[in-house]
Order: structure tokens, then sequence, then C-alpha cells
């Protein structure tokens, strides 16, 4: 029996602890901090935050846990993967080196060119005067980001040159998503077409996609309003064909891992590219250095191969083991219910009721995202994504029919949700051709493909 503790508090972090304790080999599964649906769900909270390095250190050895799974990007962009294997201890996550593909937008777009992943074209500005300049030159709409970390928010998708100038000035002027953050800004060309999140297991020299998923980043219906962590996902994402899935592993996943390799900050754990699906081709948006949130919470729901095993053979660097994964045929879809004011400022601690009825419905599962519980012992609300009620169904139809159905169960003060997740996919489309692409090298794994794995 193996003893797990899994790192941070949201809806990604209750989905891999109630997968990982269904494994016939999970003994005491922890989750530092967790939230209330952990604790309902049999996971040993623990009151201890990421950055109290020496504490958790104590307690993982303490409880003899044989694989810490950290969840959020920020103790990883902050080095607690380096920190805990340097303690001996077995850790499912990128080094602090590695997870700049995400803590750094100017990190991740370098090594793009670099490494010849498709691309926006962009420029990196250090101070806000030149990059106010290039905008006021250019004669297409672009995207302002922020460097650093900024839970999500820190990309501002603009129409004009005078909102790029005003993301400039919220960014470097303001500091509103923090003065780190904020110190040089990336602006490149805005791409149109439809996003796709692929996110694969990377080990070694191997690496194993999975299933494509599709969020929805924006807080209103119809991709409308400001950004968010993420309001729903469903999966799998139709327009992610066979096809395209060979492409990706080629001409994104292949050449990045081989640059980080040979960067010497060789990448372990879960790559997620969001991509942008052109009509000159697939482009990569960014990437992120660990599972998606909400896109983990349906993953997890198809999941069907012991998740344990998965996370401990990319940490042993055995994921060459796997020649498949094993998934539910039902789709998954996931709506993101929030406080309100959210993304802005909103209120916390308001009583939740009718989890209980919603989970009752087949195959729906209500993962805990921001809450806790109160001093009445009850689910309470405490933070902005609050819950992601997920559900499978015999259709991306029947699923998200399903989600809806238990999100009207569900109730709190100032709730509110979009009601449109996964009708993109619900749409006829044409499917786009992949573009001509290298063939993969043999000493990397293609899954389901000819070649054997690495060994």
């Amino acid at each position: 029996m193996l003893n797990v503790m899994v790192i941070g508090k949201g809806g990604r972090e209750h989905a891999l602890a109630w997968r990982l304790k269904q494994s016939p080999r999970a003994g005491a599964v922890y989750c530092a901090p967790g939230n209330a649906g952990t604790a309902r769900d049999g996971v040993t909270n623990v009151a201890i935050e990421h950055t109290e390095t020496d504490k958790l250190q104590r307690f993982c050895l303490k409880e003899k846990i044989g694989l810490v799974v950290i969840g959020p990007e920020d103790p990883l962009a902050a080095g607690l993967a380096d920190f805990l294997r340097g303690r001996g201890l077995k850790v499912f996550g990128p080094s602090k080196d590695a997870s700049r593909i995400e803590a750094s937008k100017v990190f991740a777009k370098e090594l793009m060119r670099h490494a010849d992943v498709p691309t926006s074209e962009f420029q990196v500005f250090d101070h806000p005067q030149p990059a106010r300049d290039y905008i006021e030159t250019r004669d297409y709409p672009v995207v302002v980001k922020a460097d650093g970390l900024a839970a999500g928010k820190g990309v501002v998708v603009c129409k004009t040159n005078a909102e790029a100038a005003a993301a400039v000035n919220r960014i470097m002027t303001d500091a509103e998503f923090g003065q780190k953050a904020g110190r040089r800004v990336v602006v490149e060309k805005r791409l149109d077409g439809e996003e796709v999140s692929v996110l694969a297991l990377v080990s070694g020299r191997t690496f194993l996609p999975l299933p494509a998923c599709q969020d929805h980043k924006a807080v209103g219906d119809g991709d409308t309003g400001p950004n968010t962590g993420g309001m729903g996902a469903y999966c799998p994402a139709p327009v992610a064909t066979p096809e395209l899935m060979k492409e990706w592993e080629r001409t994104v996943f292949f050449p990045t891992i081989h640059a980080m390799k040979r960067g010497r900050y060789p990448f372990q754990g879960v790559l997620f590219a969001g991509l942008m699906l052109t009509n000159q081709g697939t482009r990569v948006l960014e990437f992120n250095c660990r599972f998606g949130d909400p896109e983990t919470q349906v993953l997890i729901m198809r999941l069907k191969t012991d998740l344990l095993d998965l996370l401990e053979a990319v940490a042993d660097e055995r994921l060459q083991e796997f020649e498949n994964i094993e998934w539910d045929t039902r789709p998954a879809v996931c709506v993101v219910l929030c406080s309100g004011g959210y993304p802005g400022k909103y209120d916390t601690g308001k009583p939740i009721t009718g989890i209980a009825d919603a989970e009752r419905l087949p195959g729906v599962k209500v993962f805990h995202a921001g809450t806790k519980i109160d001093e009445l012992n009850r689910i309470a609300s405490d933070g902005g994504r609050v819950l992601g009620v997920t559900a499978l169904g015999a259709t991306l139809a029947d699923a998200k029919a399903r989600a809806y159905e238990a999100v009207k169960l569900i109730n709190f003060v100032g709730m509110h949700y979009r009601t449109d997740i996964a009708d993109k996919a619900l749409k006829v489309k044409p499917v786009l051709a992949p573009a001509a692409a290298p063939k993969l090298p043999a000493k990397f794994r293609r899954p389901g493909g000819d070649k054997k794995p690495a060994t």
C-alpha cells in the first residue's frame, strides 16, 4: 500500500485525490490543505500550505508518504518538487526550471521559437512605453500577456489598439496581476479559431497524450466578459481528430520536450498545451506545467486506468510500460459554479445546499473547488470558483443535459455559471486537415503507433 499526498485545495486536487483514493494500491490519501469535498470523500485534509516547506516535508516523512502529487502551478514554480525530491521523497511534478514553461510567458515563447513550435508572432517588452509604441504600429488586433503567473487571468485579448495599450497599463503600470507578474509583457498577434486543451503525461523520453478537452475561459455565455480560471470543460473534444492528435504529437509535444531535455531542464509530470486551430494551421497559445482545471475533472471522470499506477510510473520514469490508457467511452461535461462577483471581488462563507441531491443523479460527481466546512458544520463557499458539477452521458448532449440537471439542484447566494458549456461541440464544424509535419523520431514513444516504447 502506498500513502499519497496531494498538494492543493481546488477542483483539480479534489478530482485527483478522489480518483487516487479508489486505487487498490492506495493507503492513506492526504490533501494539503484540501477542501470540504476532499474531507467528505475520505481524504485526510492537512492544514499545511505549500509555502510551509519544512512542515510539509516533516509530515510526509512522518506519515511515510510514497508519492507526492503537486497540483497547482504556484508551488511548482517555487521549486517545491525539487525541495521534496532533495529530501528523498518521490514527487509527481516538474522541477522549478522546467516549470518556467508556465511561470514565464517570455520563457515559453522563446522556447517555442527556438524549438520551431508553431505559435503566434510576438515581441517582449520590459517597459510600458515601448510596448505601447509597438502596439500603435500594428494593423491587427493583439493579445497582451503578463510574463508571470496570474491565476489564469493575466492574458488580455484585445480588439483595438486602445484596449491593448490599456492592458499594458493594467499589467505593467497598475500591477493588477502583481508586481512580479507584470515586470515584462508579451505582445502577440491575436489568433482567431477554436481553442483546444491537450494534456500529455511526460516522463524522461516518453510522453503519452490524453484525450483533448475544451475549456471555457470567459465568464459569460458566448465567450463574453473577462477571462477566468475556467468556467467549464468537456471531453473528448470532437474537433481534435485522430489525425490532428498525431500532428500535435509531432509538431508540439516532441520538439518541446526534446528542447527542454536538450536544455538540461527535462520535463516530468503533465505538459498542458493550449492550442488554437486557425485557418493557417494549429498554433500554440501557451503551455502549462500541470493538470488543467477544469480539464482534470472531465478527464478524471472518464479515466479507467489506475491513476496511482500512472502517476507513480511518471515519477519513476516507467511510463513506457503503458501502451494505452483505458477511458470510459462516455463523454463528460463540467460546469463551474462561481461566487457572485467572480472574477472580480466576491464574498465567501455562503452556505451551499443541494450537493448530495445532485450526486444522486447517475453519472454525476460534484468536485469542490472553493469550499470549506463552516462553524455550523455546513459546506460553504470559500473561493471564486466554488464547485465543478461534472457528468457523464451516452452522448455529449446527454452529458451536458445531466450536468445542468445537477446544477439546478445546487444553490448558494450569488451563484452564477455559464449555460452554454459544450455548445461549440454540439454544432457541426468543418474538419481541419493536419499540416505536413516531420516524422516522430523512434526514441520518442508515439502511443498507438508502430514504434516501440522508449526504454
